[in-house]
């Protein structure tokens, strides 16, 4: 099928998929085994000495406490549907939140076991990583994760160990603004992996990288992104715009009125189909066979 021609399930050009990422209590912490704790977030202050960091500790705590409490009550005001990228780990000791994913009906995509690099690990300890991280959201959250996403950096071999271990889509591609097909070479043959690109630009990781970034400021940007990317995909051809969030971030009080504001802007047209990405990877999949 041309791009052009298509339409998302509701009849619209674009899909808006909203990301909340939930990576705290399975930061990188002396308690936990690591050999060093996780930098500040919020002041890019990195410690040389292995001893754990008890202020940051509670810095990535504030986003189980107080980020994602404000998050859900935007999400559930403004019945947005979301994809929840979960370090395995974070479910497992903030049982709530995945309470809160299953009872919304959103989806779990599984980040990681722990939120941890996996560039470092040989093949069996990247399929143990993977592995478990699968099982235990498949535990918490009553359904096997669909969809994988990195900690910024993977392996060769990742996309491999993934299709093998039973994954539909992979996230770790920043490459466009639709999904496309892969073709991995596995151990029982060449498997077809959807690939769902995702976007650093309206991520609100922006916030950590240019401190006096304004939460107006970044609304804007989402909003202009929201708004081009419409415009393309009703002249050009079907679209898929990324938004990501993350509870300690976004879920600050100076912050959280931007992504109102922009689920404001979103909410309610009939002009956008905002799913999870699984669901816009299975649509996508329907609709372009892979070969």
């Amino acid at each position: 099928m041309d791009r052009r021609d298509f339409t998302w399930p509701n009849g619209a050009k674009l899909a808006l998929s909203v990301v909340v990422n939930v990576e705290e209590g399975a930061e990188q912490n002396i308690r936990d085994g690591d050999k060093g704790p996780e930098p500040v977030d919020e002041l890019s202050v990195t410690m040389k000495k292995p001893m754990r960091m008890h202020g940051n500790e509670s810095n990535y705590q504030y986003g189980i406490k107080a980020g994602f409490p404000r998050i859900l009550k935007l999400l559930n005001d403004y019945k947005i549907r979301a994809t929840w990228t979960a370090a395995s780990l974070a479910l497992e000791r903030a049982p709530q939140i995945a309470e809160a994913i299953v009872s919304r009906g959103d989806e779990a995509c599984c980040h990681g076991y722990r939120w941890a690099h996996q560039f470092w690990m040989n093949e069996e300890k990247e399929r143990d990583f993977i592995r478990k991280g699968r099982q235990s959201i498949e535990k918490t959250c009553g359904k096997a994760p669909a969809g994988w996403l990195s900690r910024y950096l993977h392996t060769e071999e990742t996309r491999r160990l993934l299709a093998e271990e039973g994954f539909f889509y992979h996230m770790d591609d920043y490459s466009d603004d639709f999904p496309f097909w892969d073709f991995v070479e596995t151990a029982d043959g060449v498997k077809p992996m959807v690939i769902m690109p995702y976007a650093l630009d309206s991520n609100d990781m922006k916030f950590w990288l240019a401190p006096s970034l304004a939460a107006r400021d970044w609304l804007q940007y989402a909003t202009d992104t929201f708004d081009w990317m419409l415009g393309e995909a009703r002249e050009e051809g079907a679209r898929m715009m990324s938004l990501g969030l993350h509870l300690r971030i976004i879920g600050r009080p100076g912050r959280i009125g931007a992504l109102k504001g922009f689920f404001e802007h979103v909410s309610g047209r009939d002009d956008v189909w905002i799913a999870s990405r699984e669901e816009i990877a299975r649509a996508f999949a329907k609709s372009f066979p892979a070969a």
